[in-house]
């Protein structure tokens, strides 16, 4: 399914947050959306799963406009991880992951012992998938923050959407599960757009980047077009060196402080 962002603006109390931003990610793509600290990558997210409604600019779904679709339709389309999830529930892991099979039910859930058996071992395959099998029948208030990301994903991957959103799905993630939980997005043959920070990862897991500084993209492409020390130096304020993976032969980066001697 192709993600369309067309001109997307928004504004919170006043301020301009992003302005006409315009993104694609085609059927399968992994995009990338990097940026300093304030840069608009979450707000811009937010947008895309209807955390927000844009000021001006649409976001498409297979050239449908998500903003225009009722929720239930919305949510078997997309599935989203947002970077902090407000909510701590008083549920097992297991519901929790059980939640993501609302949308494609009409009366009984998981939680009520009324849905299917399929649903729940559809359930219990997304657990599996992300390290998290034995965490089912935990409290999800017990858990670390690394195994509450886990079940959220989990959560998502349950849902069975064509477009996955996420924003910073590593964070609390201990770097296995980092580089697994990327090489499990990779795999699922689903459309994601994904807010990272960690541009080492960015390279090696993206398709596309989509820079934003400012609330506007100023460069975008592969990630190895993209990734370039001036760029960098300009963005972030750091000073990039840049060597090949001597595995992958994906760009990554070395950074030293641009005012350093």
């Amino acid at each position: 399914m192709r993600v369309d962002v067309e001109g997307v603006t928004v504004e919170l109390a006043g301020a301009r947050i992003v302005e006409d931003i315009a993104l694609r990610a085609d059927s399968g793509q992994v995009v990338g959306v990097v940026g300093p600290n304030g840069s608009g990558k979450s707000t811009l997210l937010r947008c895309t799963y209807r955390a927000l409604r844009p000021a001006a600019g649409t976001v498409r779904l297979d050239g449908d406009d998500l903003h225009a679709m009722d929720a239930r339709a919305g949510a078997r389309r997309l599935a989203a991880l947002p970077q902090e999830s407000a909510a701590e529930f008083d549920f097992t892991a297991a519901e929790v992951v059980a939640m993501g099979r609302l949308p494609h039910q009409r009366g009984g859930t998981l939680l009520t012992g009324r849905a299917s058996a399929a649903d729940a071992a559809l359930c219990a395959e997304a657990l599996d998938r992300v390290g998290a099998a034995h965490l089912a029948g935990r409290g999800f208030r017990s858990l670390s923050g690394g195994e509450k990301q886990r079940v959220l994903i989990a959560r998502a991957l349950a849902q069975q959407p064509r477009v996955l959103v996420l924003d910073e799905p590593t964070n609390h993630l201990d770097i296995a599960h980092q580089l697994e939980v990327l090489s499990l997005v990779r795999r699922s043959g689903l459309t994601v757009l994904a807010a990272l920070h960690d541009l080492n990862l960015a390279a090696s897991h993206c398709d596309l980047l989509y820079v934003l500084d400012g609330g506007r993209v100023v460069a975008s492409g592969p990630p190895r077009d993209v990734l370039r020390p001036r760029l960098l130096a300009e963005v972030f304020g750091v000073r990039a060196h840049r060597v090949t993976h001597p595995v992958t032969g994906a760009v990554q980066l070395l950074f030293d402080r641009i005012d350093q001697e």
